[in-house]
């Protein structure tokens, strides 16, 4: 594959933007990566180990002259972010970013996007548990989603040359509006994550299951809820105070859910849990089949170097 942007520049160095060089690189997508986090000892080790060809003192300089900026930080900053790069957006580039929320996002961000330049948020849907620059892999995207969702009256080109990245970088791409996205990801995403920090929550306030137990007996459903629950603590501060209204609104329905199968466990009907599990098994299976996941042993999450679990 031909270079499709001649500069990318990654705002923010952590598991995506790693991964995006990585597989930016593996696919000879750009002639020059620069990036910029705003930890120094961040960028300290993103330029020791290569991550990026520049890694630059401030957002500014990384984007300047870059014909793909990403914006690759939690979504509470990116509106900081974009206000402090406006002044110096080549005109004519494309700004993206990868947050989980879209709605906020859009709203924080475009006021600060400048006439000439085009504003294409989006989300790729993979990562692991895992987060800094040393955590990147050029296969996180293989076989993975990434949501584009492009404004009313945004440039067909520009849309498409950034479908094509995402491709190339290993991704199934499809499009959505902010609302839909926000709904969906709270079901698969956010909902779940807020549940697994619980689920530890509560076995860490149980006194009576000692830290040994819980590491002894995390080989059963337990353990991948702290490989969820180990996720960025400030990303997902910001997710939920991001998608509220969509995240409540899943756990309400979620809450229901569990009031019913508490009724059914206490009444002993054993014909409503088997047919409410059978459903959900269902939805394993899906998974499996779309290619999202496999059912090979310990789901196929034995850890190697290069070899990360998949996260939610």
């Amino acid at each position: 594959m031909s270079v499709i942007y001649p500069k990318i520049a990654l705002i923010g160095l952590g598991l995506i933007a790693g991964s995006m060089a990585h597989a930016t690189r593996r696919a000879g997508l750009a002639g020059e990566i620069s990036g910029y986090a705003r930890s120094a000892e961040t960028r300290a080790t993103a330029a020791e180990i290569g991550l990026v060809d520049t890694v630059c003192d401030s957002a500014a300089e990384a984007v300047r002259d870059a014909d793909l900026v990403v914006l690759c930080v939690p979504v509470g900053a990116m509106g900081a972010v974009a206000a402090e790069i406006a002044p110096v957006l080549k005109p004519g580039a494309v700004v993206t970013d990868v947050g989980s929320v879209k709605a906020a996002v859009i709203e924080a961000v475009a006021p600060h996007i400048p006439e000439g330049v085009h504003f294409i948020p989006g989300h790729p849907l993979a990562g692991t548990e895992h987060s800094g620059p040393r955590s990147g892999f050029a296969e996180l995207f293989d076989n993975k989603w990434c949501i584009l969702v492009p404004a009313e009256g945004s440039d067909p080109a520009e849309l498409a040359r950034l479908r094509t990245y995402w491709e190339e970088l290993g991704s199934n791409v499809d499009v959505m509006d902010p609302a839909h996205h926000d709904l969906v990801l709270a079901v698969t995403s956010h909902a779940p994550h807020l549940i697994a920090y619980t689920m530890v929550g509560v076995a860490d306030d149980l006194r009576r299951v000692t830290d040994s137990e819980v590491i002894k007996y995390s080989a059963a459903g337990f353990r991948d809820f702290t490989r969820i629950a180990a996720s960025d603590p400030t990303m997902w501060r910001d997710v939920f105070l991001t998608n509220k209204a969509a995240t409540l609104e899943i756990l309400g329905r979620f809450t229901e859910e569990l009031f019913a199968l508490q009724r059914a466990i206490r009444t002993e009907d054993g014909d409503h849990l088997h047919d409410y599990f059978t459903r959900t098994r269902a939805i394993r299976r899906g998974i499996i089949d779309a290619g999202q996941d496999t059912d090979a042993p310990d789901f196929g999450r034995v850890p190697t170097a290069k070899t990360k679990a998949p996260a939610e």
